[in-house]
């Protein structure tokens, strides 16, 4: 249950993200040259679909289905991923999402079925 409520709660925070940088509402760091550097825009577009196919993978680990698991350790990964290029724009917001991500991809791998239904 934890890791799906923090993948919808990661999700939901990734489309509102998504949405500030397509809006381009100034609240996002200017920054000079960076290898990973695209426009506000594609962040943002980034951020909205990721986040989406995220909060619907939340919605099904919570339900218990089958293919949630997996896909979400690897949605989380990818998130991961985008948030740690993404930290030249805004730091604290990407590193509170990294720590999401890292805390969802730990509940995920360490969960036990059968361990679990034991108790």
């Amino acid at each position: 249950m934890f890791a799906g409520v923090l993948l919808l709660v990661s999700g939901v925070m990734a489309i509102l993200q998504g949405a500030a940088a397509i809006v381009q509402d100034g609240s996002w760091n200017e920054i000079g040259d960076y290898v990973y550097r695209f426009n506000l825009s594609t962040w943002g577009w980034i951020h909205l679909a990721l986040g989406l196919v995220v909060a619907v993978t939340g919605y099904g680990v919570l339900k218990g289905a089958s293919w949630a698991r997996a896909t979400g350790v690897l949605l989380a990964s990818l998130s991961l991923i985008t948030q740690f290029l993404f930290l030249p724009y805004e730091p604290f917001w990407a590193l509170v999402m990294i720590a999401t991500d890292a805390a969802v991809i730990w509940a995920l791998c360490s969960y036990q079925p059968a361990v679990a239904h034991q108790k």
